[in-house]
């Protein structure tokens, strides 16, 4: 079946004919329509089979891109214009975009297809796809269990095969915790490396968009697409391209792979360990060499990315007050009836708890005791990365210190905010990290983190697709 076709593999399929993007986009349209999993928030059906019309005479004539008609699906943060960009919120649900973010432009520059926008945590605030307006997304192994978040949209669409890849966005792990849960490959690229230009932010010096597909291959062969400098993005970097896919195939002997003994400590769970382990194990297998290193300050993530990131985002949402666009409550008696009914209604639980947060961090009086020290533990997290990578290649462990919990089971936000705990310094170091499956535990997915130095995407790829070849993890499915 189409379905079960890995990017690499439809690309040769359009080009030697024996489909073409309408009937590929039509089998995925059919697939999201008989899904149960709630991983859409709108379905693009008329938009999707214009481009793929388009697409198809472009491969007619010769002078078509490698992409072009390969459908995709776009997380629900990305501007697309004259399309609802909802963010997951009631505040934005009646949003229709002016312009394209960056990101859409260039994948329509591919001459992509695009599927529809796929749900994800509200303003992107989550790690179990449970607090957006329009419903949890189920998770594909296991419907009763959370898919990750805040991009499980997109990783249970990957995951059930409903499209072939999907964007999604990394604040504190949104796309490597989904990916693990849903047994998909996402990377996280350097902070920089993609433009944000038209992506809503959450935090702004965090916030960094990057590809789920199936297997790092497709991965590489995306990221080439979306990678690149934007002038409208002040945080995005002026830095040359590579071919991501160039170097796939390099033997890994002699790479050497850090484990953070913090990494495998109280907290882990048994099943999780037994199967990273065993990923470890088939790296040396392969000719890598393991070395113990240490970041002492990685378990001070927590506390630091939870002022940092709400700090950011009390500031970056406070542009949605009733006035200008998205929700406006009803019969305002004043303005500021206006403002505080608008946002009071307007924002979910989870996202008026992290703005509150933020306000009160940046409040006089109390900047340098929260915000302020939390930099500092940040810089502080940063140096323990540059440490180790003056000793090892790679850094490898857990994504998730579990696999994907039942939904509705976790009631309280601090034990949520937990699941975090291995992803989040990433993000606060600004590093590209990756998650590969790598094997299961009580028949759920498991994915393995690498963690690179900066702009090393294309190691993390080479690395993640050596460890596919010798496996076959990545080809485990949900569905037929």
């Amino acid at each position: 079946m189409m379905h079960n076709l890995t990017i690499a593999e439809q690309i040769i399929g359009l080009k030697n004919r024996d489909f073409s993007s309408l009937e590929l986009t039509q089998h995925y349209l059919d697939r999201i329509n008989d899904s149960e999993l709630n991983a859409f928030i709108s379905i693009t059906k008329e938009h999707a089979i214009n481009q793929a019309k388009l697409a198809d005479s472009i491969l007619a004539k010769g002078n078509a891109t490698k992409l072009t008609g390969i459908p995709y699906a776009h997380k629900d943060i990305f501007c697309t214009k004259g399309i609802k960009t909802s963010a997951g919120s009631k505040m934005l649900d009646s949003f229709i975009s002016p312009y394209d973010a960056t990101l859409s432009e260039k994948l329509n520059s591919e001459n992509m297809v695009m599927l529809g926008k796929t749900n994800m945590d509200e303003f992107a605030m989550g790690s179990s796809n449970e607090n957006p307006y329009y419903g949890a997304v189920k998770n594909p192994w296991d419907i009763n269990r959370v898919p990750g978040g805040s991009s499980g949209g997109s990783a249970a669409a990957v995951a059930a095969r409903i499209t072939p890849f999907a964007t999604g966005t990394d604040t504190g792990g949104s796309i490597r915790q989904p990916a693990s849960l849903c047994g998909i490959t996402g990377i996280k690229p350097t902070y920089g490396r993609i433009s944000r230009y038209g992506m809503i932010a959450y935090a702004s010096s965090l916030d960094q968009a990057g590809p789920m597909t199936r297997t790092a291959e497709d991965s590489a062969i995306i990221l080439n697409a979306m990678a690149g400098f934007d002038e409208r993005d002040s945080t995005s970097a002026n830095k040359s391209v590579p071919d991501y896919t160039k170097n796939l195939s390099k033997s890994l002997s002699g790479l050497k792979i850090g484990l953070p003994k913090e990494y495998f400590s109280e907290g882990l769970d048994k099943g999780v360990e037994k199967v990273i382990m065993k990923a470890i194990n088939d790296y040396e297998a392969m000719g890598a060499e393991i070395i113990e290193v240490s970041l002492p300050n990685s378990m001070n993530a927590i506390p630091a990315y939870y002022i940092v990131a709400p700090c950011e985002c009390s500031s970056n949402l406070s542009r949605f007050d009733g006035v200008r666009y998205g929700y406006r409550c009803e019969d305002p008696k004043d303005l500021n009836d206006l403002y505080m009914r608008s946002r009071s209604e307007g924002f979910g639980d989870e996202v008026k708890r992290r703005i509150m947060i933020g306000a009160y961090a940046l409040s006089a009086g109390y900047y340098d005791a929260y915000y302020l020290k939390a930099q500092k533990v940040r810089q502080l997290i940063s140096e323990d990365f540059k440490k180790a990578f003056k000793e090892v290649d790679v850094i490898m462990g857990p994504v998730s210190p579990t696999p994907a919990f039942e939904l509705g089971s976790i009631k309280d936000s601090v034990s949520m905010y937990l699941a975090d705990i291995y992803t989040l310094s990433v993000n606060l170091a600004g590093l590209p990290g990756m998650s590969i499956p790598a094997g299961f535990s009580d028949s759920l997915p498991v994915g393995l983190q690498l963690i690179g130095n900066h702009w090393s995407e294309e190691l993390l790829l080479n690395v993640a697709h050596q460890f596919q070849l010798n496996t076959d993890w990545h080809h485990s499915s949900p569905v037929d």
